[in-house]
């Protein structure tokens, strides 16, 4: 049976998996990870403030670098990578957005419902004056 913890210098690993890189490798994977996040926020501010996209397809191009720009944080910054070690760190994420998709989905539910719920405000005025 072979040593899994060492690796040839040529091996490959995702951008989170930096535990067996020098320091010089994980500073790079830092940095691109900072030039893909700036990239993706200039581009999302570049789509929001112009004329050359079609405006109708500008949420839904929003929607994308967010969730693009959502991976690279994931990835580059936290680490999060497909490993077995990362098990632990991928549960705790998925509870993570099951708790903000609960707490932002519950408030919206309600919010509508109040929304429905509510006479309009001149009977409002009327009923309490």
């Amino acid at each position: 049976m072979s040593d899994q913890t060492h690796m040839p210098a040529g091996h490959d690993l995702a951008p989170g998996d930096e535990e067996q890189h020098s320091v010089g490798e994980r500073v790079l994977g830092y940095v691109v990870g900072l030039g893909l996040a700036l990239i993706l926020t200039a581009t999302s501010f570049f789509i929001a403030g112009t004329d050359l996209v079609w405006q109708p397809s500008i949420p839904v191009a929003l929607i994308v670098l967010a969730i693009a720009q959502m991976g690279v944080h994931l990835v580059f910054f936290l680490h999060i990578t497909t490993g077995p070690d990362n098990t632990n760190n991928v549960l705790a994420l998925a509870f993570g957005l099951l708790v903000v998709f609960l707490v932002v989905g519950g408030t919206v539910w309600i919010m509508s419902h109040l929304n429905q719920n509510m006479p309009p405000m001149d009977d409002f005025i009327r009923m309490h004056s």
